[in-house]
């Protein structure tokens, strides 16, 4: 698919050409992009694991969306998951955000965010990579561009890391760059979680809970707008095959205790597509505390079993 909108290339002598993106590590030689160059300003990047967890993706939707509607423009990959979340939140809040891809803006990847990738481009921000046009995307383009969402932005924001993992070199680029890395934390538990806990433990600043946010937004991007009422609330990338409904329950629970309400949806969403996904939902939890995989807390919840070593008597 070719992304209808005007059509940009820039080079480090033209006077468009971002600020921040001269300073970063190897900076671009020339940058092509399709929609508005105007977008590129300092913005906030907002990545996070592209088989991601409800967890994840509500912390993306939540921060991008506070983040776009006091005017910060989201930077993100474009990436199944977070990033394509991130995106979303900033266009519900009608605010520009910027997706640079692994290949040229004619091979737009992953394919199936073609519609999303539109959108930003109607929206008012722009789809940008280094690469000619029509430059197929390769596993070595995705970690070389994550450079460029580190150096768009003053701060990386990451919302859910695994080890290893193309969010965790983001935040090394950020690093490399001289930018702040910001990571909202995760359950110890969560294999989706052990890169943005490393992060954390190495120093980074941790985003707890909304006020944090809107702390650090302020410190760092200074005078901002006041919030309004938005328009609305394994392959070449590393994606990995399709996770199985039953491992589609396993990583949500490991990343948050979940009640009925809440694994009842996540059955209808991701269950199998015949029968009866109440039934098939209580034979999985009863076979999941069976091989000691979850527990079911005394509030109710189903969550992570954490094994607790015993007092050896003296």
């Amino acid at each position: 698919m070719k992304l209808a909108g005007e059509r940009f290339e820039l080079t480090a002598r033209d006077a468009a050409f971002p600020e921040l993106l001269r300073t970063i590590p190897k900076p671009p030689a020339r940058l092509y992009g399709v929609g508005d160059p105007a977008a590129l300003k300092a913005g906030l990047a907002v990545v996070g694991a592209r088989r991601a967890t409800p967890y994840g993706r509500g912390a993306a939707k939540r921060f991008a969306s506070m983040a776009a509607a006091r005017g910060i423009v989201v930077v993100s990959g474009g990436a199944r998951g977070c990033d394509a979340v991130a995106h979303e939140a900033a266009l519900a809040e009608g605010a520009p955000t910027v997706a640079f891809l692994g290949g040229g803006c004619d091979q737009v990847y992953p394919a199936e965010n073609a519609g999303l990738f539109q959108r930003i481009v109607d929206g008012g921000g722009a789809v940008v990579s280094e690469r000619p046009w029509d430059f197929p995307p390769q596993p070595y383009t995705f970690r070389e561009r994550n450079r460029l969402i580190a150096g768009m932005a003053r701060a990386t924001l990451i919302v859910e890391a695994g080890l290893p993992s193309g969010t965790f070199s983001t935040a090394d680029e950020a690093l490399a760059a001289g930018r702040e890395v910001w990571v909202v934390p995760g359950s110890i538990t969560s294999e989706n979680s052990r890169g943005a806990n490393r992060l954390l433990y190495q120093g980074a600043l941790p985003i707890v809970d909304d006020d944090a946010f809107a702390d650090a937004l302020f410190t760092t991007y200074g005078c901002l707008k006041e919030p309004v009422v938005g328009a609305g609330e394994q392959g070449r990338e590393s994606g990995g095959a399709a996770l199985t409904p039953e491992e589609e329950l396993l990583a949500a629970l490991s990343a948050e205790p979940l009640g009925m309400e809440a694994l009842r949806g996540l059955a209808r969403a991701h269950g199998p597509a015949e029968g009866d996904s109440l039934t098939w939902l209580m034979v999985w939890l009863t076979k999941a505390q069976r091989d000691g995989l979850i527990a079911q807390y005394p509030d109710g919840r189903y969550g992570p079993r954490v094994a607790v070593a015993a007092r050896r008597e003296r």
